[in-house]
């Protein structure tokens, strides 16, 4: 079993709380995506990015500086988005660590699919960003089956805790015989289950957390998850969706 996630727009880097390990798998075609954005002016960098000014700079200077395989930071401690911050891997223990190495997958734009302790740098790139790259006329088309396919070498179930940008990616170059499980948090209204987009990006970092703490290796055991006053509703559920609801107002 393997769970994805997408990565954050935010990241910093740090190299000394805990070392990388290896290099990224697809790291022959992020270079080629480093070489095509360094080839774009700032105006262009800053359409692309769809940022502010001071946003932009910064990615800019990052750019210009971008070594990838040097000072690098695990994965898992470089993005610093709503769910990372409720997955809290700083404080997990040593066990967790390995199980998220093993069973956990970051969706990237730029780097395509990182393991947990693969060492990254700080970039910006999302994975709808216009970007053209050769033939391809934008990152979906340049990324390709290359995800899906390195994630079914791994695994027969993949239990999908990213965003839709990211897991569409995936999802829709998988064979039948891998079974994908996208998990839904909502509230019910009006007779219809709502997401909501931070709410969404909280429950997401505490199901991984769930999933380390108690070494969660099939998907069974997912409904099981209750953290943030969700519950598992067997009745909106299938075999490719586990939807979790909780009360409207719930802390």
């Amino acid at each position: 079993m393997k769970i994805i996630i997408s990565p954050a727009k935010k990241m910093n880097p740090d190299a000394d709380t805990l070392p990388w390990k290896e290099l990224p798998i697809f790291l022959c075609q992020t270079e080629t995506l480093l070489d095509a954005l360094k080839n774009m002016s700032y105006d262009q960098l800053k359409q692309l990015w769809k940022c502010n000014d001071q946003i932009a700079a910064l990615n800019v200077d990052r750019l210009e500086h971008m070594d990838l395989h040097q000072n690098l930071t695990p994965a898992i401690l470089a993005y610093e988005g709503i769910q990372y911050q409720y997955m809290a891997p700083s404080v997990f223990s040593q066990a967790e660590y390995d199980y998220i190495q093993e069973h956990l997958r970051i969706l990237s734009g730029f780097y395509g699919v990182l393991k947990p302790f693969d060492g990254v740098t700080p970039y910006r790139l999302e994975m709808q960003a216009k970007l053209q790259v050769g033939a391809s006329k934008d990152l979906y088309t340049y990324w390709g089956s290359h995800l899906a396919q390195a994630l079914s070498e791994e695994t027969d179930c993949i239990v999908n805790l990213a965003s839709k940008e990211y897991s569409s990616a995936v999802s829709k170059h998988l064979p039948d015989s891998v079974r994908f499980i996208t998990c839904v948090f909502g509230e019910k209204k009006d007779g219809k289950v709502v997401e909501k987009g931070t709410a969404c990006k909280m429950a997401r970092g505490e199901m991984v957390r769930f999933l380390a703490q108690h070494h969660i290796t099939t998907p069974e055991q997912i409904s099981t998850f209750d953290h943030l006053n969700y519950h598992y509703d067997s009745t909106r559920s299938d075999a490719h969706t586990f939807v979790f609801l909780r009360h409207p107002g719930a802390k």
